[in-house]
């Protein structure tokens, strides 16, 4: 059975509803935490005691990344992209990677039953 490696791109403050979307669809997820630089717009900072803005270099991001059953890969797709949607430029990207084989280190179990 083929694998596939979900990685999510989002914006930081979407992490709590994207786990809460594909919790019980996956069979486990890490999460994260970074800096991007993409398409989204970019915080205005206060600086200089208050009186002074300047453009955030970086915005805030988190990367979610999964591994599923080829048959799964459409399911947490859109689970993860309808929870991380806002319609602005800079909602994140989502890339699909074949594994080939998986090793659980405790259970020693490999390919699918390793999920």
């Amino acid at each position: 059975m083929k694998m596939k490696r979900i990685e999510a791109t989002i914006q930081i403050d979407k992490t709590g509803a994207v786990s809460d979307a594909i919790k019980d669809m996956v069979g486990g997820f890490t999460i994260l935490e970074g800096n991007g630089r993409g398409s989204g717009q970019r915080q205005t900072m206060r600086g200089g005691r208050g009186t002074g803005t300047f453009i955030a270099e970086f915005n805030k991001v988190a990367t979610v990344s999964t591994i599923v059953d080829d048959s799964q890969v459409e399911k947490v797709l859109t689970a993860i992209s309808d929870a991380a949607f806002s319609g602005k430029a800079g909602d994140g990207i989502i890339t699909v990677s074949t594994v080939d084989d998986v090793l659980n280190i405790a259970s020693k179990k490999r390919g699918p039953e390793a999920l």
